[in-house]
Parts: C-alpha cells; sequence; structure tokens
C-alpha cells in the first residue's frame, strides 16, 4: 500500500557527489523517522542518516560532515546529499520509512571508484 522509490544512485569517482532521493507514495500516514541505510558486498547493513518528523537529525559517524539527510514539508520524500565520496561509501543504499510500520525502498546502488 505504501511504495518508496529511490533514484540517483550511479558511479561517482571517489571525491564527487551523489545525491540520492526516496518518495513515498500510496496509503500514506504521517512518518515519525525517515532515513537512508547501505548495505555493501559481504556486510552488515547499517544505518547511513536519519531524520525525525521534528527535524532532528543523526548520523553514522563514517560519513558526518559529508553526508546531509533532508525531507520536504509533507514529510514523504527523503534525501540524502553526498558529498566526498569515498570508496568505501560503496553499497546499495536503502530508504526507510517508519510509523508503527517500517518500510523499504529498492535499493540504489553507489559505487565509488578509487
Amino acid at each position: 500500500q505504501v511504495q518508496l522509490v529511490e533514484s540517483g544512485g550511479g558511479l561517482v569517482q571517489a571525491g564527487g557527489s551523489l545525491r540520492l532521493s526516496c518518495a513515498a507514495s500510496g496509503m500514506i500516514f504521517r512518518f515519525n523517522t525517515m532515513g537512508w541505510y547501505r548495505q555493501a558486498a559481504g556486510k552488515q547493513r547499517e544505518l547511513v542518516a536519519s531524520i525525525t518528523s521534528g527535524e532532528s537529525t543523526n548520523y553514522a559517524d563514517s560519513v558526518k560532515g559529508r553526508f546531509t539527510i533532508s525531507t520536504n514539508n509533507a514529510k514523504n520524500t527523503v534525501s540524502l546529499q553526498m558529498n566526498s565520496l569515498k570508496p568505501e561509501d560503496t553499497a546499495v543504499y536503502y530508504c526507510n520509512f517508519r510509523n508503527f510500520r517500517e518500510y523499504w525502498g529498492q535499493g540504489t546502488q553507489v559505487t565509488v571508484s578509487s
């Protein structure tokens, strides 16, 4: 009933930038938190950044100062601006929305070449 559609992934060289976006559609009720996770090959999924409906943000130490999470006024879109990308940022990135349920995007590949 709720679908999250991601866009913005791709290939970039180290030091470059990408902006990921995730838009929710369908039967949408207010989300409490929104975030981005990533999973690199052979590694556990990890939280990259999150934002609450009250605009409180949280970042993984590995991306703090380089990535910025934001949402629109309607709180149905979450974006991740990624600057100064490193090869270790290479992963599949998933957006996540939460209220009383949890919803996931389909994942978008980000590849950073050295």
